[in-house]
């Protein structure tokens, strides 16, 4: 089960760690056996995916738990009137998932524009793409099989241990181990996928109009100039485009060689000389392409990512979109950053998980990302002052300089993720350092009635 490697690193390289080993078990019972045998010893555990988070939420000098060889879907059931749901084994990764639901006819109704993260990954950390009338990853998972710090296996749902159900559909790992994933999903659908360059200006005095007519919509700001790239995404009939040769061989090569490829060259350079940062910036927006292309949904989400950078998203309530975004312009024709990554920005549902940063609010969420190598610390910094005066939420994945007392104000079920999760795990084995400058603080905690009370009514409310 052990890798034989003591060295690992994220995706970006931003955080590394040294720990006592790296094990892939190839089974729950697998699972069950480490976590029961790290208990004991007083070991800790952290669990990872693809390491496509960039803060420190795996590091660990205890044991790093893989799941890769836990992968595929379990069980499939198809009901008309209740809804189809999956069962998969926690370490599936994305791409794989949305090949084999689609050999069965299925879909995941919504993802992001990543598809490599492990699904326990992707929902443990609030992953989410983009739609209005769609949440997180998360909001789609109806039960999970928890191993606990003791080793047992907990089902939890809806229905089933809720107010732990609640706190683990975003857990950040530290409730236990997430081994098997039930999904809600879809059957399969083709997608309209549209994208063109639009003035900065129209785009934001459209933004309600492309949200609401649309089932997707994203768009991208280049820094320095005046233009987006607006992306509109419906389901359709037509049928699929661009599966000639020709037009496929030149989809392949617009992705690969000249989102990547040629981005990498752009990114290389204003690297080696900061200074090139803007007049790249002006020219990929000018070299913003028209795409109109139909194809099943699960492979318009996700676009390759092989140009490597270190990223920030903040979850905005989402009647401040334009606000922030000309503040973040602002700030950076002010200060000059040397920065030519886009800005990203997606729109997302309300929920009422614990700790979604999409919690009780319609969301618009900002992105923005620095090439590995690049300075980005007082970037971002500057950056992050504007979200929080909207009081923005980080994305769990994502850098930010949020701690125990400012989360807490955010999180109106702060604490009682907290109980549950120190009643599931009172040692803290599925802590690390990091979490625990998050999550263990002496900030006053209501007390356990009140806590209850509030669980029994939102229960109530939604049911």
């Amino acid at each position: 089960m052990s890798t034989g490697q003591t060295q690992w690193s994220n995706w970006s390289g931003v955080v590394e760690c040294s720990p006592e080993a790296i094990l892939k078990p190839k089974s729950i019972e697998d699972v069950s056996k480490i976590v029961q045998k790290s208990h004991q010893a007083g070991n800790h555990v952290r669990v990872v995916g693809s390491g496509h988070s960039f803060t420190p939420v795996v590091q660990t000098n205890g044991i790093l738990l893989s799941l890769d060889n836990l992968q595929g879907i379990e069980q499939i059931d198809i009901d008309e009137e209740e809804g189809n749901t999956v069962t998969v084994l926690a370490g599936t990764r994305l791409k794989k998932l949305g090949e084999e639901l689609f050999d069965q006819g299925l879909a995941q109704e919504n993802l992001g524009d990543i598809d490599e993260q492990s699904i326990a990954g992707a929902i443990s950390t609030g992953t989410h793409g983009t739609g209005a009338r769609f949440g997180t990853i998360s909001t789609q998972i109806v039960g999970l099989t928890l191993v606990t710090a003791s080793g047992e296996l907990l089902e939890c749902s809806p229905e089933q241990h809720p107010d732990i159900f609640k706190a683990a559909q975003v857990s950040l790992g530290m409730l236990g181990v997430i081994v098997r994933v039930k999904l809600r999903v879809v059957p399969f659908k083709r997608l309209h996928f549209q994208s063109h360059r639009l003035p900065l200006s129209e785009c934001l005095d459209n933004l309600e109009r492309y949200k609401q007519e649309n089932s997707h919509f994203e768009f991208f700001w280049l820094p320095y100039t005046n233009d987006v790239q607006a992306k509109f995404t419906n389901e359709t009939d037509t049928p699929l485009k661009g599966k000639n040769v020709l037009d496929t061989l030149w989809g392949n090569f617009n992705k690969v060689v000249l989102e990547n490829g040629v981005y990498w060259l752009f990114s290389e350079a204003c690297r080696l000389r900061p200074q090139l940062c803007q007049p790249v910036s002006r020219l990929s927006a000018s070299l913003i392409a028209s795409v109109d292309e139909v194809e099943y949904s699960h492979r318009i989400f996700a676009t390759p990512r092989w140009v490597r950078f270190n990223e920030m998203e903040y979850n905005i309530p989402a009647e401040h979109a334009r606000s922030v975004v000309q503040e973040v312009q602002e700030c950076i024709n002010r200060n000059q950053f040397a920065v030519h990554f886009p800005i990203e920005c997606r729109f997302v549902h309300a929920d009422d998980i614990w700790l979604s940063p999409a919690y009780q609010r319609e969301s618009f969420y900002v992105a923005v990302h620095m090439y590995c190598g690049m300075p980005y610390k007082e970037y971002f910094r500057q950056v992050e002052e504007i979200f929080r005066r909207y009081q923005g939420r980080p994305h769990w994945g994502k850098l930010h300089t949020q701690d125990a007392y400012s989360l807490t104000e955010l999180y109106p079920r702060w604490h009682d993720f907290r109980r549950v999760r120190a009643r599931l795990d009172p040692q803290g084995v599925f802590l690390n350092d990091y979490l625990r400058l998050l999550f263990e603080t002496d900030a006053p905690v209501p007390a356990l009635e009140d806590a209850t009370a509030d669980i029994k009514e939102e229960e109530e409310t939604t049911s």
